[in-house]
C-alpha cells in the first residue's frame, strides 16, 4: 500500500510515455533478418543447387575475409559472390527464406553452390537434413 500512496501522484504524461515507450520496437530488437524487414530491391542474380551449413567445429575459425565465423550471425560462404554480397536463400522444400551475408570461400564440394551458417540453415529448417535445395537470389553486390 506505500508503494500506491508514495506513487499515486505520476503525472498522466508521464505515465503514458513511459508506457509508450516500453511497448515501441526498435530496429535492433526487431528481427531484422525476416524476409518482410526487407526493403524490396530488384533481384541482380538467380541460381539454384543444394546448400549444406557449416559444422559446430568451425565456429570461432577465422572465414575468408578476415571475419571470425559466428554460427549464430546470418552469413554464408559462395565460391564467386563478393563479400559484404547479401543473398535471399530460398529452401525449394518448404519455401522458407532468409537473407545472408557472403564472407567466405566454399563449398568445396562440387555438387553444392552455398554454405550457410548455423542459423540460417535453422531458418531454413534443415538442420535435420543437412542438405537443401535451394534458390539463390542476390540482393545487393558487396565490395570485393
Amino acid at each position: 500500500m506505500k508503494f500506491i500512496k508514495r506513487y499515486r501522484f505520476i503525472p498522466p504524461a508521464l505515465l503514458a510515455v513511459i508506457l509508450f515507450s516500453a511497448c515501441s520496437s526498435t530496429r535492433e530488437t526487431a528481427d531484422w533478418h525476416d524476409i518482410s524487414n526487407y526493403p524490396q530491391v530488384d533481384v541482380l542474380e538467380v541460381d539454384e543447387g543444394i546448400a549444406s551449413y557449416y559444422h559446430n567445429k568451425f565456429h570461432g575459425r577465422t572465414t575468408a575475409n578476415g571475419e571470425r565465423y559466428n554460427r549464430r550471425e546470418l552469413t554464408a560462404a559462395h565460391r564467386e559472390y563478393p563479400f559484404g554480397t547479401y543473398v535471399r536463400v530460398t529452401s525449394m522444400v518448404n519455401g522458407k527464406s532468409v537473407i545472408v551475408r557472403i564472407n567466405d570461400r566454399g563449398p568445396f564440394r562440387r555438387a553444392r553452390v552455398i554454405d550457410l551458417s548455423r542459423a540460417a540453415a535453422e531458418e531454413l529448417d534443415m538442420i535435420h537434413d543437412g542438405l537443401a535445395e535451394v534458390r539463390i537470389e542476390v540482393l545487393s553486390w558487396g565490395d570485393s
